[in-house]
């Protein structure tokens, strides 16, 4: 009987990153706080000519170059991401393009024409969407073969609360029959509310308070209507503008991760009643920052171990829950139990994320990458182990599903290349970074030979914005 899963894993980090310790000084935020507090180290940041589509593009070339892949024989394509470059063309399609070119030579124009391509989005559990409807596709039928890629770039205001949780990158994975890395169970738990705890809406603009704001403080006249320019000879009053800094608020979207997560492995629990969740190896977590996953889960695990005699010995060392429930909780965290939980079946999920920061829709698969890398590295064998994976996305969607770590588990990430990938990046200092943020800096600060941005058509009518990529040559 088959089973089904994760075949082959490549990432693509951006050639960029930003050392915390040089955010929390600019900030006037103690270090440790980020570091121990969070976890937190370094974070990856995209060059001017990077974004979603080259992420995506760069982590689907490396799948099929890296395993010899037909792409003739790849029937979906199916990108997980909340930094679309349009809101129409997927991006999928511009990811696949170059890509399709670049295989030419070996398989001919087009080796990609009968495969389905679309962008699922649906925040940070956008890419687990897509990978569950890839499963359901790869078993329906003989030899089938899907990628997912979940590629993001997570982007928040200057000063704000969010800002050192930044991060970017790509993840592509292969979905097939008899995988090599990891088989995923048949069982799904959903928990899902419409919430606004995190979202990126249009800001509407209406022209003429625009116009006036600028002019007052340029002290410039008013154009008049015979004046042409796009922007202001345009008859629509309002002016809808998108940008990658979301509108959110921490505190609620915490709650609401922890909510969803709680819905879903309870009706993870309905469907599979004797699912027992502390006997999982490992859990992998999508991570808005690194030690995310050990706070947002530390509700559920004294659920999980209330009447067996774990809870006994919590009690005997931090005392019985008192009026205060969160400094209860707070001392619970730094129980001897709770850390040797969180070290067992945690940490090592975590070590990507603090040198990445939040890759959105790629973190939790980040999170496996993470696991599968410091395990070959430190000679943990993870054949047979199980993982229950803990996907949730704002707005608000929480998918609880398990996984086992298959025998041929080290072939198959046998040419991932994370490591060499971040050893090989190039620090910025805070005043380039924050030049990068706002847009101030125009040129590429890295020549590579990776897939990149290479125009953004402005003049012919017909395809003004349309985006063109190719490999970069270094």
């Amino acid at each position: 009987m088959s089973t089904y899963g994760i075949d082959a894993i490549a990432v693509y980090i951006p050639k960029l990153y930003l050392d915390i310790a040089d955010l929390a000084e600019a900030r006037e935020i103690p270090y440790e706080k980020l570091r121990k507090g969070l976890g937190l180290e370094q974070m990856a940041l995209p060059d001017t000519d990077e974004d979603a589509a080259s992420f995506a593009a760069n982590a689907l070339w490396k799948l099929i170059d890296d395993n010899n892949l037909d792409p003739r024989e790849i029937g979906r394509i199916y990108v997980g991401t909340e930094s679309a470059v349009d809101g129409s063309k997927p991006t999928a399609t511009y990811a696949t393009e170059y890509v399709e070119q670049r295989l030419a030579p070996q398989y001919g124009n087009r080796c990609f024409k009968n495969c389905d391509v679309v962008d699922l989005t649906f925040a940070c559990v956008g890419a687990v969407d897509a990978m569950q409807n890839c499963l359901d596709w790869v078993k329906g039928g003989q030899n089938r073969k899907a990628i997912v890629i979940a590629s993001d770039l997570s982007k928040y205001e200057l000063h704000s609360t969010g800002e050192y949780t930044q991060g970017a990158g790509a993840v592509a994975v292969l979905i097939t029959a008899d995988p090599k890395i990891v088989c995923l169970g048949d069982t799904w738990g959903i928990g899902m509310q419409s919430v606004g705890d995190f979202f990126k809406p249009r800001r509407s603009f209406v022209k003429e308070d625009l116009l006036k704001e600028l002019t007052d403080f340029a002290a410039i006249s008013l154009p008049n209507s015979e004046q042409t320019g796009s922007l202001w000879s345009d008859p629509h009053r309002i002016v809808n503008v998108y940008r990658e800094e979301p509108v959110f608020d921490g505190q609620y979207s915490n709650a609401c991760y922890s909510d969803r997560i709680t819905e879903a492995l309870a009706h993870y629990k309905e469907q599979k009643s004797t699912a027992n969740f502390m006997n999982w190896d490992y859990l992998v977590f999508h991570l808005p920052y690194a030690y995310h996953g050990r706070r947002i889960i530390l509700r559920n695990w004294l659920d999980w171990i209330k009447d067996t005699p774990k809870y006994e010995a919590l009690i005997a060392e931090v005392g019985n829950p008192d009026e205060d429930q969160k400094g209860w909780k707070r001392t619970v965290a730094k129980s001897s139990l709770y850390t040797k939980f969180v070290s067992d079946h945690i940490e090592i999920t975590e070590r990507a994320s603090s040198v990445i920061g939040n890759m959105y829709t790629a973190s939790i698969f980040m999170a496996l990458v993470s696991l599968l890398m410091h395990a070959q590295e430190d000679g943990i064998d993870l054949t047979g182990k199980s993982l229950g994976f803990i996907a949730y996305g704002s707005g608000s969607k929480s998918k609880v599903f398990q996984g086992e770590v298959l025998p041929s588990w080290k072939a198959g990430i046998a040419n991932m290349d994370l490591k060499k990938q971040l050893q090989a990046r190039k620090q910025v200092d805070i005043k380039t970074y924050q030049q990068l943020h706002t847009g101030a800096q125009q040129q590429p600060l890295v020549v590579s030979d990776d897939i990149v941005l290479t125009h953004i058509e402005s003049e012919k009518e017909t395809a003004i914005g349309l985006r063109t990529y190719a490999q970069n040559k270094a």
